[in-house]
């Protein structure tokens, strides 16, 4: 693999060119271009760091095993060898790792999200799995420190949400959250079942990396805006002041509707940001693509069969159908204990994105 070498000197090199212009004093006091230097510098240091890690092993290795040649009692010997044994593997677990850091990057991972649940096939039972969704998403962001905002929501009749929509904010959330998009079937006895029959419903799960204004040309005369009076259960108005904004943009035929703040502007801030979230993801996803084609290549049509993931609670079961991953203690996972599940889902990413290089 002498390309991959040469090529992380060469990103070595600008690693440490990088750091030197960063130390000019007329670079110390362009914020813009401090700032510009260092997410490129950000970007690299993994790398960096693993090719270091990697020359210093196999110098080691080097080291060690010239020792081989020269008189060794057999204690040292032993002891040169384990460590030659060892060396060994971690060279190789440096290699694989520098492999997996060199993919190409996917340009929305460290991207803030916005994140859409809706209630699928099963009535109120689909409507209570979606609202504990939304708790177990909610929870896990906080685990990691990351902000979230609700921007939407729709209740269902008996409770939880036939639909919700939250942006979460915090570096490397779309990385993580973008393995949650699909079909969601749980499987259990609803609180309203009398006769304790098991239950199929099912709910989906679209994660849209949050656009900037810069990264989506949205032009206003594409957009019919409406304002009107919020709604609560039953359709009773619950403002006396008309603040609800619902957007169309009439190119796609995408609709954005905001009620939940009492501000119209606000309204119209979230709903703008849904728009431009939606419409990036249009672009990044589906180019030329019809809109309800794209939004169905995501999330599906909701029905029991089409489904990524299968939360089981009578067997106290996981099971995630992608990869063919089994995991227990479901009120852990429920809580937001997602790490474990999302780790094997990205490292199932990787290899096959280094498959495909082989290929």
């Amino acid at each position: 693999m002498p390309e991959m070498w040469e090529h992380l000197g060469k990103i070595e090199q600008r690693y440490e060119q990088i750091d030197r212009e960063m130390a000019q004093p007329e670079v110390s006091t362009d914020i813009k271009r401090l700032q510009t230097l260092a997410r490129e510098r950000a970007g690299i240091e993994e790398l960096v760091r693993l090719n270091r890690e990697y020359r210093s092993a196999a110098k080691s290795l080097e080291d060690t095993r010239s020792m081989l040649d020269s008189s060794l009692d057999s204690d040292m010997r032993a002891l040169a060898e384990e460590e030659i044994k060892s060396l060994t593997a971690r060279i190789e677990e440096l290699r694989q790792k520098i492999k997996v850091a060199l993919l190409p990057k996917d340009p929305n991972d460290e991207k803030d999200i916005i994140m859409e649940i809706r209630a699928g096939t099963g009535g109120d039972e689909a409507a209570l799995f979606a609202a504990d969704l939304f708790r177990m998403y909610s929870r896990y962001a906080q685990s990691r420190g990351w902000k979230m905002d609700i921007l939407s929501t729709s209740e269902g009749s008996a409770g939880g949400f036939k639909e919700i929509i939250f942006e979460v904010k915090g570096k490397g959330a779309f990385s993580r959250f973008k393995y949650e998009r699909g079909v969601h079937r749980v499987q259990r006895v609803p609180v309203t079942e009398a006769s304790g029959r098991l239950h199929t419903s099912t709910a989906t799960v679209a994660v849209l990396p949050e656009a900037e204004e810069v990264d989506v040309s949205i032009n206003p005369k594409d957009l019919r805006i409406d304002i009107y009076h919020s709604s609560g259960a039953g359709g009773q108005n619950v403002n006396k002041v008309a603040s609800a904004v619902r957007i169309t943009h009439l190119p796609t035929g995408l609709v954005v509707a905001c009620q939940d703040e009492r501000s119209q502007l606000q309204n119209k801030v979230k709903a703008f940001a849904i728009l431009r979230a939606r419409l990036l993801d249009l672009q990044q996803r589906e180019q030329g693509e019809k809109v309800t084609e794209d939004r169905r290549a995501q999330v599906g049509s909701g029905e029991r069969a089409e489904k990524i993931r299968t939360y089981n609670f009578p067997q106290d079961r996981l099971s995630d159908h992608r990869i063919g991953l089994s995991l227990h203690n479901l009120p852990r996972i429920m809580a937001g204990d997602l790490d474990e599940l999302i780790d094997a889902l990205a490292t199932s990413d990787q290899a096959k994105q280094l498959e495909a290089q082989l290929v």
